[in-house]
């Protein structure tokens, strides 16, 4: 059973409540995730809940993880209106020498000077892992490596990914690209949440293109139970990286991992970390969708103070048993003007671990309505205010 134990105080215009988070101690309270990757991150999708984070911004090389940024970058053009997916895209002879059967790298043997649809060009992509296609959209979009390099960076900025700078649609080695494994898990969920629909080419089984028939040349795919999608990258100068996801017992997770000195290794700590999210997580409800978190001040009404409750159930996934090093944090801009009616979103509820905020909740106004008090009362707020500041 959890316990919520509250140990905080109101503050003007913030109000934090810090909540320690209990459990009765079980035979497993010793035990958390570790792995052997250097850089490692596990998120689920559906709370956003960070369960695993370890040097999570540390930059490093993408290699053909950028590919799967050029996958979502050309999404989201088709979602613009930019191009459709029966565009026509000629072959030019540097995509053909540089990423075709010339350059005897992963490619879908795509022939110089010949015209091939967008929808074709994303099964190479992804299927075939081809870089010839990454280029072959590169330059049907924006005319040349370089310029769709600037609008896959653009995107990453948008979507919330800081750390990271592409600079060519391959992810061949580049001077100045860079991500971070934070980054490509927000990535992985842009992808989940505004291109669902698209989302099952990563584990396309199969395409034949030009009279060549290939498998799925993601290395991930099949080596782990339900994994599918979304890519995997290695670099000389920092090794092998994953990004994967995965449904499993209707939880929705994305792991990353990245600095490994081989394939094998970054297989083996990618199930590390998969595995870890069923072995020492579960779910456990904190609130329930109307339940009061904290009380929050009013200005000026005829109560002082409303009840702060969840918007929704706050069923967050939490190590299981032990003493659970994380604490809870109600955060709201007040005080709350009134008059006050129920179901206003004023705030949030954070979920802080030792790698930050890793969930968040909304928090609305409970019941009953509070109407606006008299002048006096009015007057009397705002001399507590001005004097104590609502402490």
């Amino acid at each position: 059973m959890v316990q919520v134990r509250v140990i905080g105080a109101a503050v003007k215009h913030l109000a934090w409540l810090s909540v320690a988070v209990l459990a009765a101690a079980s035979p497993a309270a010793s035990e958390t995730l570790e792995t052997r990757a250097p850089i490692a991150f596990l998120t689920e999708l559906e709370t956003g809940t960070v369960l695993f984070a370890k040097e999570p911004d540390q930059p490093f090389q993408p290699g053909s993880l950028a590919k799967v940024m050029t996958a979502a970058t050309v999404f989201g053009a088709l979602d613009a209106g930019d191009i459709a997916p029966d565009t026509l895209c000629t072959v030019s002879e540097h995509a053909w020498r540089t990423g075709g059967a010339p350059a005897r790298g992963a490619t879908m043997f795509a022939e110089l000077k010949s015209d091939i649809a967008v929808s074709d060009l994303l099964q190479g992509l992804l299927v075939h892992q081809a870089n010839d296609a990454a280029i072959i959209l590169a330059e049907c979009l924006d005319g040349s490596e370089a310029a769709f390099g600037g609008r896959m960076t653009a995107l990453a900025q948008d979507i919330g990914m800081p750390g990271s700078r592409f600079v060519n649609p391959t992810g061949y080695e580049a001077a100045g690209a860079a991500t971070t494994a934070r980054d490509l898990a927000r990535l992985a969920g842009h992808i989940l949440t505004h291109h669902r629909d698209r989302y099952a080419l990563f584990s396309q089984a199969e395409f034949t293109w030009n009279g060549i028939f290939q498998f799925n040349r993601n290395p991930l795919i099949g080596e782990i139970r339900h994994l599918d999608g979304l890519g995997a990258g290695v670099s000389e100068a920092d090794g092998y990286a994953a990004l994967a996801s995965l449904n499993r017992d209707n939880r929705r997770i994305i792991a990353v991992v990245a600095n490994l000195p081989s394939d094998k290794n970054r297989l083996r700590a990618l199930r590390e970390v998969i595995d870890g999210a069923w072995e020492y997580f579960g779910v456990r409800t904190l609130f329930k969708k109307g339940e009061t978190v904290t009380m929050g001040r009013v200005f000026g009404g005829t109560e002082g103070s409303v009840p702060l409750v969840a918007a929704e159930d706050v069923a967050v996934l939490l190590p299981r048993g032990g003493t659970l090093d994380y604490r809870l944090r109600a955060v709201y801009s007040g005080p709350i003007k009134a008059p006050v009616e129920p179901g206003r979103t004023v705030g949030e509820l954070r979920i802080i671990g030792e790698n930050g905020v890793v969930y968040r909740a909304a928090l609305e106004t409970g019941g009953p309505a509070i109407g606006g008090g008299s002048l006096q009362t009015r007057a009397f707020d705002g001399l507590k205010e001005l004097l104590f500041g609502w402490f």
